[in-house]
């Protein structure tokens, strides 16, 4: 019997990308809203510091270097992103992290929000470096200093920028439920009455003026526009249930992005979509769902079934 083989040592680099990683990959994906470009990025800001460590560069803080790094890229690459998401056929939403499923973002409980999908939705209106700032100041809690040379800017202009990006966020910031256990208890009303095919029940649950946005892509079976109105958006959802019943579809409740959602997957258990709910003020006010397969990939194996519709 042969000897197992021992495991490499493990470096002090290792050590560092592990302990950094899920703040470098939470930024990364606040700024771009995709798992796989923000993966990206951060073997890119690891690999930039590998090669300078082996360049003999003297790296006094590791954190700072791969912060300073991951955020240059990322504002890089969502400049990028934007010219190509004006093309994007039909509503826009981020890559879903599903609890279990999806890289740790290691977000607090309180910072939930921040990486919501009706919260990332509405970070795209702020420019890159207003983006960059307000999420490394309010959610990380970094320093005006310490921003200021990440974006190289003065401490001044970072604090105008932030106040500037705090006002726009605030004057459409999207409403949570405060309490867990009530919006909990919403969510399960809300499934057991589109399962059940209960009109009454759904509609008792949606805001009147609760929207469905469906994102397919060019390749899943979205919506061209949101759908607006509880009686529509109901309506819609006990069709969607129908079909599901009818094609051995299974429907499941999951924490999608910090909130309450659904997990769809075909009868070989391969994904087939993602749901997430904005829920206040005792009503579901927003469903964003996400079909396009290449957004779901690094969840598992992805169904056809997101796709028929359009391939038809």
């Amino acid at each position: 019997m042969q000897d197992e083989m021992p495991s490499p040592p493990v470096t002090a680099e290792d050590q560092t990308y592990a302990e950094l990683r899920p703040r470098l990959f939470g930024i990364a994906y606040r700024m771009l809203g995709s798992v796989g470009e923000a993966e990206d990025v951060v073997q890119e800001a690891m690999l930039r510091l590998h090669r300078a460590v082996g360049g003999g560069t003297a790296i006094e803080s590791p954190e700072a270097f791969l912060t300073t790094v991951t955020t240059r890229i990322a504002i890089d690459e969502l400049r990028s992103a934007r010219v190509r998401r004006e093309t994007y056929v039909g509503p826009w939403l981020p890559d879903p992290l599903v609890a279990d499923r999806a890289p740790d973002v290691a977000h607090r409980a309180e910072e939930a929000e921040s990486v919501s999908m009706a919260f990332l939705v509405l970070l795209e209106r702020l420019s890159p470096v207003e983006r960059a700032a307000w999420l490394l100041r309010d959610v990380f809690d970094y320093s005006f200093d310490e921003i200021a040379r990440i974006v190289e800017k003065s401490p001044a202009n970072v604090r105008q920028i932030v106040v500037r990006a705090r006002r726009a966020i605030e004057a459409e910031r999207p409403r949570f439920e405060t309490s867990p256990e009530r919006r909990d208890e919403l969510a399960r009303r809300f499934m057991s009455a589109a399962q059940e095919g209960d009109m009454d029940g759904l509609l008792a649950v949606l805001s009147a003026d609760v929207t469905f946005t469906g994102d397919g892509g060019d390749k899943g079976s979205g919506l061209p526009r949101p759908m607006v109105g509880a009686e529509r958006v109901a309506r819609f959802m006990l069709g969607l249930m129908r079909a599901a019943s009818r094609l051995g579809v299974t429907v499941e409740a999951a924490e999608v992005n910090g909130q309450p959602g659904l997990v769809t997957n075909d009868p070989d258990g391969r994904i087939i979509s993602v749901m997430s709910m904005v829920i206040a003020d005792g009503a579901v006010q927003a469903i964003d769902s996400v079909v396009n397969p290449d957004k779901l990939t690094h969840l598992g194996p992805v169904s056809d079934l997101g796709r028929r519709a359009i391939e038809r």
